[in-house]
């Protein structure tokens, strides 16, 4: 069987091997990325989940637009730091926002 070799005379299934190894570390690393995204997002909808307990016992409005539009602000500076497309920062909020209002609405009824 003939092996191909790659410029510097590095056997090209030595090159696949190693990108493989590499392609499997970063998988990992995404795995890992996935797990704390997944498990922030809970405890995060644990707190929003008491605040619209909280909005509903004393009557307040579920949505509090002032709040939002100050968090979003916020993320999409934290985005643009982080290199991050802060439209896409912005539009992740907006859809945990809206989930967030569903919640606190399903707890006034």
């Amino acid at each position: 069987m003939t092996r191909c070799s790659s410029r510097k005379g590095t056997p090209l299934t030595d090159v696949v091997t190693q990108a493989a190894e590499v392609l499997k570390e970063h998988r990992q690393s995404i795995d890992r990325l996935d797990a704390i995204l997944i498990y922030t997002l809970g405890e995060r909808f644990k707190h929003t989940q008491a605040v619209g307990k909280l909005k509903a016992e004393h009557d307040l409005p579920p949505s509090d637009p002032a709040r939002e539009a100050q968090q979003i602000e916020r993320l999409e500076d934290l985005a643009t730091e982080a290199d991050l497309d802060p439209e896409f920062a912005k539009a992740f909020l907006n859809f945990i926002i809206q989930e967030v209002i569903r919640h606190h609405k399903k707890h006034q009824e």
